[in-house]
């Protein structure tokens, strides 16, 4: 129960560091706030991976404040980047691809579904 208050807590810090970063760099033509965000948190998850996982410089009971809810809620993309990176890591550069290229495109396309199943519905 302490872990979920925890990840919780720190989850909400998250969105609202993102929410307040998208609007302050802002971007109408160009999403510049959330490509901020996106390369902000996969540099702070990059960090946070090393400090906790390999140097256990931080304590693991970290991971869940930081790695799962701060910047599990500031950006998703953090965490997608650590797995593609991981893939790499292990030497498994054309899954790593595969996985970036799905998900990209998937992810549009799943986007792009919802909009129109929204729209089709107003």
């Amino acid at each position: 129960m302490k872990a979920l208050l925890i990840v919780a807590v720190a989850g909400s810090l998250g969105a609202l560091a993102r929410y307040a970063l998208v609007n302050l760099v802002g971007g109408k033509a160009f999403p510049w706030g959330t490509l901020a965000v996106n390369i902000i948190g996969s540099c702070l998850m990059g960090l946070a991976y090393v400090m906790i996982m390999e140097r256990q410089v931080w304590p693991a009971e970290m991971k869940p404040l930081v790695m799962t809810g701060f910047l599990g809620a500031f950006t998703t993309f953090s965490a997608f980047s650590l797995e593609a990176w991981e893939l790499l890591d292990r030497g498994e550069g054309l899954l790593a691809l595969a996985y970036v290229l799905l998900s990209v495109v998937a992810c549009i396309l799943a986007l792009t579904l919802g909009v129109f199943a929204g729209r089709a519905s107003l």
